[in-house]
């Protein structure tokens, strides 16, 4: 009986370690969310792609762009159509402000877009709906 509880004594030290305490493995929460960050900068250049800290810091600045370019590709693309519109109902003789504001008048609902896509594609079928606005 005495040699077995000097044994479970010895196996109890052995477990414990120096200090009494049970060895505990740790950091698999924090493993797992610097795998998935890490995942994320995957492209990045130079160690903004494989060091944690830095991966961090171009992660948030990356989504902050993202972000804010997601409304600024909207306006860009509206300035674009414009663009394409003026250019086209100029050939005709009017300026873009009064083809809208004729479109309008006329209770045409074709939007920027469309109009634009004519305007560059289809010359002939964009004269045509400029023609109906003018009478």
């Amino acid at each position: 009986m005495l040699i077995i509880a000097a044994n479970q004594a010895a196996l109890t030290l052995a477990l414990l370690g120096n200090n009494g305490m049970v060895r505990i493995k740790r950091g698999k929460i924090k493993l797992k969310k610097r795998k998935k960050l890490l995942k994320q900068t995957k492209g990045f250049m130079w160690g903004r792609k494989s060091k944690a800290r830095a991966a961090k810091e171009a992660l948030r600045h990356a989504l902050t762009y993202a972000y804010r370019d997601r409304r600024t590709k909207k306006r860009d693309f509206r300035r674009l159509w414009q663009i394409k519109i003026n250019a086209a109902v100029r050939e005709e003789g009017l300026s873009y402000s009064k083809f809208i504001n004729l479109l309008k008048k006329n209770n045409i609902e074709l939007d920027r877009k469309s109009l634009a896509d004519l305007a560059e594609h289809e010359p002939e079928v964009f004269k045509k709906v400029v023609e109906k606005v003018k009478r």
